[in-house]
């Protein structure tokens, strides 16, 4: 399904995941701050992309003293190295076309702009350009053409170009694009006798905190902005349906660094820059990247298959606090605590069970769930496992095959209706597996991710809730929920039947 103009949204924990995206003209002329307590994935209406989450940290008003690490870094003199790797960063620009009848509706505003003046108030008019422009940063991968850069910065993209640092301007072509890790592949034309200026990669998993690391990109168009910092934190996870252990660092990142490379100290690729923690909009010392892994691995599957394939257990783990690590005998808080098993899934061929502790995986330690969970995500369907379960007290060995997961569907429902108003509630759905299909007779869909700010939430809507019925339309199947969005009205209360832990309940869905 084709994206829109609009820059989807991710749902990361309770935080609000947005896109950047606004026109670049009017980013030249104002940069305007984003409320507290929003993710932003920096791509943007012509003012590049990098996601941001939404915090309420306060900005220091006066001067600090670096610390010992700070100071270390800053004596540390990235020159050389920046003019070393800067051929191979490249920024990306993607085109946006409005279609005939939003041209159509601007041209009618601006029409009656020119009698009325800029104070008339027309509802619903939609003053976008006939052309949306946006950018971000990618960078090139192999000799003949491959760039690496982030799903939503080239999202809804119909025309993708980079341009690299001596001003060339190449035409790209999107390879694949997976929304999962935020990772997309572009392609340009190898040409005779040149070569592209491929970037070497590291191994993120040897990454350390506290090590310096640099980032290139194009902040707010500035393009080849270097910034420098040091790895702060590694394996950040902010959601289940987010498939990354994120790099954190202090790197100054901003809108337009989105898909640029985060280097380590000898030049090498360690991530791509992607998210930043703020409650500004901006900069504010949290910046997260996908670890290049990850990436490579999703560049592989992509450039092969244009798919990825990811593995599939089947189970739901949640962390051990203090009080349940008492409960269970534990020592300390250590473990995947799984909460529910999913029937006829690779768990429960396996013999694991809701209640059962996972303390280690293929001989791996896991100390919370996403420790499980990101081992999970890089494993291939088909592969063995081993898993270390402490049940009833109990110490137990079970071992299994994954095997692959489910299909996802598309984030966040988004329909665009004829007038090209917008209903978006605010929720991920996925299809039900078969076996639960079998409980509920065949009907609904399964809510997998609830945005805290959005319509469903707050008509008290939650994951795991199956939707069975709306606005008095029964659902099937994905396409039955998506026919029923189109037919929504543009306001007013709409009734949404769902299945809540076996119960079933009837909901006000209120659309204005």
């Amino acid at each position: 399904m084709k994206n829109t103009p609009n820059r989807p949204k991710t749902i990361v924990s309770a935080l609000k995941t947005t896109y950047l995206s606004q026109s670049l003209q009017k980013s030249q002329q104002k940069l305007k701050a984003f409320g507290a307590g929003s993710v932003l994935a920096l791509s943007g209406f012509g003012i590049g992309s990098l996601g941001l989450i939404a915090g309420t940290a306060l900005l220091a008003t006066s001067a600090t003293i670096p610390t010992a690490a700070q100071a270390a870094v800053v004596a540390s003199d990235f020159s050389d190295l920046v003019e070393q790797v800067s051929p191979g960063v490249a920024r990306v620009n993607v085109v946006t076309k409005v279609s005939e009848e939003e041209l159509a509706k601007a041209q009618t505003v601006e029409l009656l702009r020119q009698f009325f003046g800029d104070r008339i108030r027309i509802p619903g008019a939609q003053t976008a350009p006939a052309i949306e422009y946006n950018y971000g940063t990618g960078f090139f991968v192999t000799s003949d053409g491959y760039l690496l850069t982030n799903h939503h910065v080239i999202a809804g993209a119909d025309k993708i170009t980079v341009t690299l640092n001596d001003r060339t301007e190449l035409d790209a072509t999107l390879v694949g694009s997976d929304e999962r890790s935020d990772v997309a592949v572009l392609k340009v034309k190898a040409q005779p006798g040149k070569s592209y200026p491929a970037l070497p990669t590291g191994d993120s998993n040897a990454v350390k905190v506290g090590e310096p690391v640099l980032a290139i990109g194009s902040p707010f168009g500035f393009d080849y902005s270097a910034s420098a910092g040091i790895v702060s934190a590694k394996s950040r996870n902010f959601s289940r349906d987010i498939s990354v252990p994120f790099i954190q660092s202090d790197v100054a990142l901003n809108p337009g660094n989105s898909g640029g490379p985060l280097f380590n100290r000898n030049g090498q690729v360690i991530g791509i820059n992607s998210r930043i923690f703020s409650g500004t909009g901006g900069y504010m010392g949290l910046s997260f990247s996908i670890p290049i892994n990850e990436a490579m691995d999703i560049y592989q599957q992509l450039k092969q298959t244009g798919t990825v394939s990811r593995a599939y257990l089947g189970i739901f783990p949640q962390d051990i606090d203090r009080n349940l690590a008492e409960a269970y005998g534990l020592s300390k808080p250590q473990g995947a605590l799984l909460i529910k098993v999913t029937p006829k899934s690779p768990a429960e061929a396996a013999g694991l069970k809701a209640g059962d502790i996972i303390t280690h995986y293929n001989g791996k330690m896991i100390l919370e769930s996403s420790d499980l969970l990101n081992i999970i995500n890089r494993s291939k369907p088909g592969e063995s496992f081993k898993a270390d379960v402490l049940r009833q007290g109990k110490k137990i060995a079970v071992i299994g095959k994954l095997s692959a997961a489910p299909d996802d569907v598309a984030p966040d429902a988004v329909v665009t209706k004829s007038n090209n108003s917008q209903i978006r509630l605010g929720l991920r759905i996925q299809a039900l597996p078969r076996e639960s299909l079998a409980q509920l007779d065949g009907e609904g869909v399964l809510v997998t991710e609830v945005d805290p700010t959005g319509i469903a939430a707050r008509a008290g809507i939650r994951a795991g809730d199956v939707i069975t019925n709306l606005h008095q339309k029964s659902i099937k199947s994905i396409d039955d929920f998506q026919r029923a969005l189109r037919q929504l009205p543009e306001a007013g209360v709409v009734t949404i039947e769902v299945v809540r832990q076996g119960i079933p309940a009837i909901i006000g869905l209120r659309l204005d």
